[in-house]
This record gives structure tokens, C-alpha cells and sequence, in this order.
């Protein structure tokens, strides 16, 4: 198979942690007889440094022309310390997701096995636990009006959602039950807000045709506390955009490191891969950085092309990675840890 990739580095440590997914995937690619083209773009604090803008028109020609998009980290502290900026590096996360129609953001959440007791949670809590949360990327209150009044000492932030919004990502999440454990947990706050009533009643109505998934509904607080007493109950959840920005960071730690989560955001067309972490700044430069959730977010990329052996040969040699303890810093309890192009070099090695 031959794959066009737009490569989308970012910030911080993103382009120390894309290097070493790159590398991998290309072992892949020589393994099993695939190309892959890779081709890179600014964004982020990084492209507003070049070119003034977080997203330039030239990423999004890049971006909309590959196959699938790799993408490493954005933000920078000098914006998040100055809240008068006009310009900032997530500013060209969302119009990205925009642009490119990523309306469905893929959160796995699992544990694997020699890495279960770093977890903040007790082992008898999360053992076993698999879940998918499904966030809705496009809509809501980041994208919804918004601004201030009374000579700025008020503020507000309008969050709007459409039924065919809600319905799309539904869909997804309805199918995605059908391929694992068929069941759908729908997160919303219906008991206050009335864009979750229209996620609930939207959601209702798909049910019938769906017969064979059992669907739940929670709101977002109860869940968020069920999260941390038994996450190992729910297999597909689906939630609006701030609700799932909230409940996927929180997710994450469980298996005991942000730096190990993948992700994707899909819309009908594009699809673009991602570690869950940020750009981590005060790492960037230093080599220490996990690149494990880069790496098995280009495990992803390749599942979804349909090349489901060559992402299981990523994801064993990561687990083995992590068994045999050639790992970085932040995973090595006061022990031995390696650079970040090490554990890069040695998954290549044993690929």
C-alpha cells in the first residue's frame, strides 16, 4: 500500500516525539512492503512564529491532499501566560478540526499489564479496562458565540448544537458498540442543559435502529466519578465537546501515564492521529520525552487503512518496550530510563 502522511510536528516536544512514530512506521512500511511519503507543515506556536497564523492555508492544502494526517503537540507558555494575545497556537487546533470536518475525536482507554501498578487507581479498579470515548470535536460551546459586555466585566460563552451534529457522532459511536462489547453509555447533563436534552432525545431515537446495543445515559458528573471507582463498566461512551475534552484527560491517567494514550479525530474524509499529551514545553529539546503515544497513534493510523497486522506488530513492540523496562524517564520509577530517540531506535531495532 503506499500512504501520502502530512506530518503536522507542532510545538515543544512534538517534533521529538513524531521523529521517533515516523521511524517506526517506516520500519513498518519496510517489514510489509508498504510507502509511505511523508510530508510536513507548520501549525501551531511554530507556524504563527513563520507565517503569523496557527493553521496557514498551505498546512490546510497539505492536510486535506494526504491520505491521513500525523500530529505531534501544540502551545507554547509565552501565550499561555499573556491572555491579551490575539493570535495563539490552539486557535489553529480548532480551525483545523473545522477546516477538515475532524468531528469525532477517538479516545481509547486500556491498561497494559506491566505498567498496571503505576496507575494512580488500585489494580483491583482497573483491571480489565477498555473503553472508547467518542467526543464531539466540531460544535458546542468552543465553537459557539461568544464575548464580553458591561465594559468587559462580563463574559459569556454559548454553547449550540444541531440534531445532524449530534446524530453523526452518534452513528460512530453506535457502530462502534457493534464491533466491541455493544454497549453505549450517551454523557450529557439533561437535568440542566437544554443542548443536552437535544444530545438525550437524539440519541433515544436512534436506539431502534441499533437493537442489539445496550445504551445507557449518565450525566457528566456522575461519570466522571465512575470513571475513578470502575472504568472497567463502560466500553462506548459518546459526549459533547467540552464534557469530552474534561472526561478523556481524566481517563487517560489510568493507565498510568498521559504519555501512552493515542488518539485519532475523524470526520467523513480526513483523519488525523495523535498522542492525547501536550506540547510539554519545559521537556522540548531534551530528548526525555515518552513517544509511545505518538507511536501507537500511527498504530492507529494503520488499523484504520485496513493493515491490522502491521498495528499489531506496533502494539506488541511496545508492550514489550514497556515489559523489558526500555523505557524514558517519567515510566522508570528512579531507574534505569532511556532518551526518547533511544526507545525510537529500539522499537525499530525489534520491529
Amino acid at each position: 500500500m503506499k500512504l501520502n502522511i502530512a506530518v503536522l510536528a507542532g510545538d515543544g516536544i512534538g517534533p521529538e516525539v513524531i521523529d521517533q512514530a515516523i521511524k517506526v512506521s517506516n520500519a513498518i512500511a519496510e517489514k510489509y512492503n508498504h510507502e509511505i511519503n511523508w510530508t510536513p507543515a507548520l501549525t501551531g506556536a511554530a507556524a504563527i512564529d513563520a507565517v503569523g497564523e496557527p493553521y496557514p492555508d498551505e498546512t490546510h492544502a497539505i492536510c486535506e491532499a494526504a491520505d491521513a494526517v500525523l500530529f505531534g503537540a501544540i502551545g507554547h507558555p509565552r501565550f499561555d501566560n499573556d491572555p491579551s494575545a490575539k493570535v495563539r497556537p490552539e486557535q489553529g487546533l480548532l480551525k483545523m478540526r473545522k477546516k477538515l470536518g475532524l468531528f469525532a475525536n477517538v479516545r481509547p482507554t486500556f491498561t497494559f499489564p506491566s505498567l498496571i501498578d503505576k496507575s494512580p487507581l488500585k489494580r483491583e479498579r482497573i483491571e480489565g479496562t477498555d473503553l472508547i470515548i467518542l467526543r464531539e470535536l466540531t460544535s458546542g460551546v468552543y465553537f459557539g458565540e461568544r464575548g464580553r459586555k458591561d465594559n468587559g466585566n462580563t463574559a459569556f460563552d454559548t454553547m449550540t448544537y444541531t440534531r445532524d451534529e449530534i446524530k453523526r457522532l452518534a452513528v460512530k459511536g453506535f457502530e462502534l458498540a457493534m464491533t466491541r462489547g455493544k454497549k453505549l453509555c450517551c454523557v450529557d447533563k439533561a437535568n440542566v442543559l437544554e443542548s443536552s436534552r437535544l444530545w438525550r432525545e437524539t440519541v433515544q431515537a436512534m436506539e431502534k435502529e441499533y437493537p442489539e446495543v445496550t445504551v445507557s445515559y449518565e450525566f457528566v458528573d456522575a461519570v466522571a466519578m465512575r470513571l475513578v471507582q470502575w472504568p472497567s463498566e463502560y466500553d462506548v461512551i459518546i459526549t459533547e465537546n467540552l464534557f469530552g475534552d474534561i472526561l478523556t484527560d481524566e481517563a487517560s491517567v489510568i493507565s498510568g501515564s498521559m504519555g501512552l494514550m493515542p488518539s485519532a479525530s475523524v470526520g467523513t474524509k480526513n483523519k488525523l492521529y495523535e498522542p492525547i499529551h501536550g506540547s510539554y514545553p519545559q521537556a522540548a529539546g531534551k530528548d526525555i520525552a515518552n513517544p509511545l503515544a505518538t507511536v501507537l497513534s500511527a498504530a492507529m493510523l494503520f488499523e484504520d487503512f485496513g493493515l491490522t497486522t502491521e498495528a499489531k506488530t506496533i502494539r506488541d513492540v511496545v508492550n514489550k518496550s514497556l515489559e523489558e523496562g526500555y523505557v524514558t524517564e517519567d515510566l522508570a520509577d528512579g531507574g534505569k530510563s532511556f532518551k526518547t530517540s533511544e526507545v525510537g531506535n529500539w522499537l525499530v531495532k525489534n520491529i
